[in-house]
């Protein structure tokens, strides 16, 4: 009776003033978020510390951090709001004019740089009352996770190995090529497979220590090294330091593309011979039937096509 009475108290309100309070670290970045007073906020936080026996937020520096039993709520208070986001909007069907859903997805940088702006002009476009969150793939992330507790919807990125255990669809493919300054002596004498991994390569910043990038990892199945002494975690900026430097990037064709147009660069072929980079986007059998999460899923599809086609602006 006792826990009957506890749960009594709780309503799902609550729970997403918890999880946002505990997520932002702040009860101000908390309110803002959550379009609330200050004082609304902190009066709900009494009410969890009072019905958890528990401060929750406590004092560490100049800011705020959890208590451990908070951090142990983080996570079933994130899958409490998203499974009360779809119980009744899946049961309804799915209509993107009226409905007001929030999708979240984390995708790679390494994407055609038109990709994720497209499809957020199309979620907009077609489901204007629905809000879009898009996160990185970023050193912590722990994108199996994510799935699994409902913080993302998907995930969009390249891989040599796709997990097996999480749905998958295949978007694209794309040529494997070398961007460089258009001075850089290859630009104008060619080169071989010496001269290329001999040449100073910029690669982005491993997700994780120790791990290695897909370029790297093909050049290790082929018992070859090229000479990496740059690298940089902001993908998209590395075209750029490319156009000023002797610099050699190793990427998809369509990523490239977009930079030529605009830098004084030059895409030339690798004299090695890799694979074609093949991306996906991976979602949980938790959203795999999901009508809002198979639009989702249709609308990413669609914008990948248009853009593999060459039409920057898929309908």
């Amino acid at each position: 009776m006792r826990d009957q009475a506890l749960f009594d108290k709780i309503d799902l309100h609550l729970i997403r003033v918890l999880h946002t309070v505990l997520t932002e670290r702040s009860v101000s970045r908390a309110a803002i978020r959550l379009g609330m007073y200050q004082p609304a906020v902190s009066a709900a936080l009494k009410r969890l510390r009072d019905l958890s026996g528990d401060p929750l937020l406590v004092r560490s520096g100049a800011g705020m951090v959890p208590t451990d039993a908070a951090l142990r709520m983080i996570d079933p208070s994130a899958a409490i709001l998203r499974s009360a986001e779809v119980l009744f909007s899946d049961a309804r069907g799915f209509d993107p004019k009226t409905a007001t859903n929030t999708f979240r997805l984390a995708a790679s940088d390494y994407l055609d740089p038109l990709f994720l702006p497209q499809l957020v002009a199309q979620v907009k476009s077609q489901a204007p009352m629905c809000s879009i969150e898009i996160h990185p793939l970023s050193p912590d992330s722990d994108y199996h996770a994510h799935l699994s507790l409902g913080h993302v919807d998907l995930v969009i990125g390249n891989w040599l190995k796709p997990p097996e255990d999480l749905h998958m669809a295949r978007l694209f493919g794309d040529e494997v090529v070398s961007l460089v300054n258009r001075d850089h002596p290859a630009a104008r004498r060619g080169w071989d497979v010496d001269t290329w991994l001999t040449c100073e390569h910029i690669a982005p910043t491993p997700l994780h220590p120790g791990a290695r990038g897909i370029i790297d990892q093909l050049l290790d199945g082929m018992n070859l090294t090229r000479n990496v002494n740059a690298r940089c975690a902001h993908f998209s900026l590395i075209p750029d330091m490319v156009a000023s430097s002797l610099l050699v990037l190793t990427t998809g064709r369509q990523y490239c593309e977009r930079f030529a147009q605009r830098l004084p660069v030059k895409i030339l072929d690798c004299p090695v011979k890799f694979p074609r980079l093949m991306y996906y986007q991976l979602w949980h059998e938790r959203t795999h039937s999901s009508s809002s999460a198979r639009w989702l899923r249709e609308r990413i599809k669609s914008v990948a096509s248009a853009l593999r086609a060459g039409d920057p602006s898929p309908a």
